[in-house]
């Protein structure tokens, strides 16, 4: 759809994208808690890691924040999957998108390593201490599908290791640069993602688990003896998780789901507004 006005023979006619306005500095819509209240969460100066079994409604979340960060035009979406098949319906959306190549992978990590200091450096000129919307610059979101494909699963053990490296470091300072990290897997232990980067994750949300102990890994250790446990989750009811966000207290919600035909409509559409429009004579 275009907006046209009245315009003179001759004049410049120019194509207007028509698209809702949002920012990656805008609450995110997730679903819904217990109660039916919508649930929302921030993540421009936080990073988000979803645990969970196979199954669960991780991708279900991914594709939320994908939809909202495609739509949102300060944003440019970097996306690891190694399936190709989870995350890759927003492919026409994304500046880069990694498949299942660990030396793609690091090559994207270190190139976003550069831009984090680049950006680091930008601040420190400007004695500013974190990026706001009216800088201009645009938020860099890396989305992750399954981070144990790259941390344990391909590669050499020192390709691995590079891996966790690179991404602790932009999840560690990617946060007052603008550059959040969405990031999930089956099992988030210590031999998938190291304790060191894991516990840089703010906010949590954990589908889910087959066990207790898991669903603590997720959240965090203890909350399950507090009686947030996703173990408690029906297997049927997929999309259902435990958000530990910014009231610091796990919150039982339930995930927005997008079926295929609806994630192709919205991507399709993201992906035209997203194209440099012409003006032609």
């Amino acid at each position: 759809m275009t907006i046209t006005t009245d315009r003179p023979v001759g004049a410049l006619e120019v194509s207007v994208p028509v698209a809702p306005s949002m920012s990656m500095f805008d609450p995110i819509y997730l679903g819904i808690d217990e109660f039916g209240a919508p649930v929302y969460i921030e993540v421009i100066y936080r990073n988000l890691l979803v645990g969970g079994e196979p199954g669960g409604g991780k991708s279900g979340l991914l594709n939320g924040i994908c939809a909202h960060a495609a739509y949102s035009a300060d944003t440019r979406l970097v996306l690891f999957d190694a399936k190709r098949v989870e995350l890759g319906l927003w492919r026409d959306c994304a500046d880069e998108f990694v498949g299942p190549n660990i030396k793609h992978a690091l090559s994207v990590l270190r190139r976003l390593a550069v831009v984090m200091d680049n950006r680091y450096a930008w601040l420190d000129a400007h004695q500013r201490r974190k990026i706001v919307p009216s800088d201009g610059l645009t938020v860099i979101t890396s989305v992750f599908d399954e981070i144990a494909f790259y941390s344990a699963t391909t590669g050499t053990k020192a390709e691995q290791e590079e891996f966790s490296s690179l991404l602790r470091d932009i999840v560690a300072r990617g946060r007052a640069c603008a550059m959040p990290v969405i990031a999930a897997t089956q099992r988030p232990s210590f031999d998938i993602i190291p304790t060191s980067l894991r516990d840089l994750f703010g906010f949590r949300a954990a589908f889910r688990c087959t066990t207790p102990n898991t669903s603590n890994i997720v959240l965090g250790h203890g909350w399950a003896e507090q009686g947030y446990s996703a173990n408690d989750i029906d297997p049927t009811n997929q999309g259902a998780a435990y958000l530990l966000a910014e009231d610091g207290t796990p919150r039982r919600i339930k995930v927005a789901y997008l079926d295929d035909a609806q994630i192709i409509d919205i991507a399709n559409h993201a992906a035209w507004i997203r194209r440099p429009q012409s003006v032609t004579a």
